[in-house]
């Protein structure tokens, strides 16, 4: 495919209309590093880690020091005690939150740049 055929089927796309801030010059790298600068992934991927952190330390906070009341004691944590399990499972959740938040946050950036 030529240059030329290729822009005529990201015209056709509607790829051909650039938002503000976006060039149409790719050498400043391979074509995903300008898609994923446009989208914005990488601020995305930050505020996803933040948001995830905090959830997470705040769901260790309310389980480990009981903020809402004792938990009854009929389990039993194996190998560890109660905190190292729920430190392993707030490290899960802040990695889930963090993607989530990320996916969400890039396909509204995603959708904006694609009406606009």
């Amino acid at each position: 495919m030529t240059a030329a055929s290729g822009r005529r089927v990201d015209m056709a796309l509607g790829a051909g209309r650039l938002p503000s801030g976006v060039s149409d010059d790719s050498s400043g790298g391979p074509p995903t590093a300008a898609l994923i600068d446009a989208l914005g992934v990488k601020r995305n991927a930050a505020v996803g880690v933040a948001v995830g952190v905090a959830v997470a330390v705040a769901a260790y906070a309310v389980r480990v020091f009981e903020l809402f009341g004792p938990v009854s004691d009929a389990r039993s944590y194996p190998i560890v005690g109660p905190e190292t399990w729920f430190l392993l499972l707030a490290v899960v959740f802040a990695a889930a939150t963090a993607l989530g938040v990320m996916l969400v946050l890039t396909a509204v950036r995603l959708y904006g740049l694609s009406t606009s």
